[in-house]
């Protein structure tokens, strides 16, 4: 978001050769369409009209050429490891690997990460010390494989909206380096290869499984429809929460439901949902005059001048669930000094966007890597001292 996009590498053109036609980017399939059969000469207001259109067309395809490879909110330490890797690949394979790495936010892993620490809050959690290592790979993995597969429907979702947003113009659809439908098989592949790995877990995960999916689906869309697509993304993260309990708990088969997802779960869950639709709202703010324009949805919005006094209370909420998890879990008591630094870094944050600027907001959301860090850092070590 904040971060300058002058680094990124200047953009080549695509190599689409190899590619089927619905996976070439816009430009390269206009330059391959076959020739037409002779037609009559047009009359003056056709031909004024054809010339309009192909004006349009012509600033379109140049307006893409000039998109940066990676969008304005990758961070130059992660668009530099990219690049390294692509150097890996053929050359002419390098554009369209870049464009659709970038599409799944390889480039910027803050997003794969607030939900990974979810993820793994539930595992030790539900496990009561280090989770089975095949769990901890499975759900490590999925949660990439998910947050690509989120991001890739969420730019098809807001291809009417991204090329209005300064900061998203650049993003691969957007900018028509990717064709909207190469971008939907891409989402399907994502989807099945997440739902591979989960038939390696136990039939009640399959079953929530299907219920993330669909709220991961869902979550790009809602933002067209109601000013709450923050609580929807916290739902869609936190979904890992339930699942991570039923891999670890569901497995015999004399575990009902109940027990496989005590209440432990869903108050895990709804802290989740509620730490979500902190740090959304704090990356809404960042485009808030934006989507009010192009007429999305958010709960920056929503809250308007009252955010900063909202956000606060939100994140009294977050920090008194995190109180009650530890309660009703048992932790140790050093579990506690990750609740103080969660509350203290969210102290900060409501300091970062006391004046609302775009570059402070953008900080506070990235803020939360670390929040949820220390939340899950706490959590190892009480399960860990309880066991000594």
């Amino acid at each position: 978001m904040a971060q300058p996009s002058s680094t990124a590498p200047p953009p080549e053109p695509a190599d689409s050769g190899p590619l089927p036609a619905f996976l070439q980017p816009h430009g390269a399939r206009a330059a391959v369409r076959p020739a037409s059969a002779p037609q009559a000469a047009p009359t003056p207001a056709q031909a004024a009209g054809k010339s309009k259109a192909a004006k349009g067309s012509h600033d379109r395809s140049r307006a893409a050429a000039a998109a940066p490879a990676h969008p304005a909110d990758a961070s130059a330490r992660s668009r530099s490891v990219l690049e390294a890797l692509l150097r890996l690949l053929p050359k002419d394979w390098r554009n369209t690997a870049r464009d659709y790495l970038v599409l799944m936010r390889m480039d910027r892993p803050v997003g794969a990460l607030l939900l990974l620490w979810p993820t793994w809050w539930a595992l030790w959690l539900a496990a009561g010390d280090f989770p089975p290592p095949s769990l901890l790979a499975i759900f490590t993995i999925g949660v990439f494989l998910m947050r690509a597969a989120g991001c890739v429907i969420n730019d098809y979702a807001d291809r009417w909206l991204d090329p209005q947003v300064e900061r998203t113009r650049g993003r691969p659809i957007a900018a028509g380096r990717v064709t909207p439908r190469a971008a939907l098989v891409l989402f399907g592949v994502l989807l099945l290869i997440a739902f591979g790995l989960v038939l390696l877990t136990n039939a009640m995960t399959v079953k929530l499984s299907l219920a993330g999916a669909a709220l991961a689906t869902l979550y790009p869309f809602a933002k067209r429809y109601t000013h709450l697509p923050q609580v929807v993304l916290g739902a869609a993260f936190g979904w890992s929460i339930p699942m991570a309990f039923a891999a670890v708990k569901g497995g015999a088969p004399a575990v009902d439901w109940f027990q496989a997802l005590p209440p432990l779960c869903w108050l895990l869950f709804l802290a989740n949902v509620v730490w979500a639709t902190v740090y959304d709202t704090e990356y809404a703010m960042v485009d808030r005059d934006e989507d009010i324009q192009a007429g999305s949805k958010s709960t920056a919005i929503l809250f308007g001048d009252d955010d900063k006094v909202i956000l606060g209370v939100l994140m009294g909420t977050f920090l008194l669930a995190l109180i009650l998890v530890g309660t009703r879990a048992g932790l140790h008591w050093t579990y506690y000094f990750g609740v103080i630094a969660a509350a203290g870094l969210c102290g900060w944050q409501q300091y970062l966007i006391r004046a609302r600027e775009r570059a402070a907001c953008f900080a506070a959301f990235r803020n939360n890597l670390w929040l949820g860090m220390a939340v899950w850092a706490a959590i190892c070590l009480a399960l860990a001292l309880q066991h000594t």
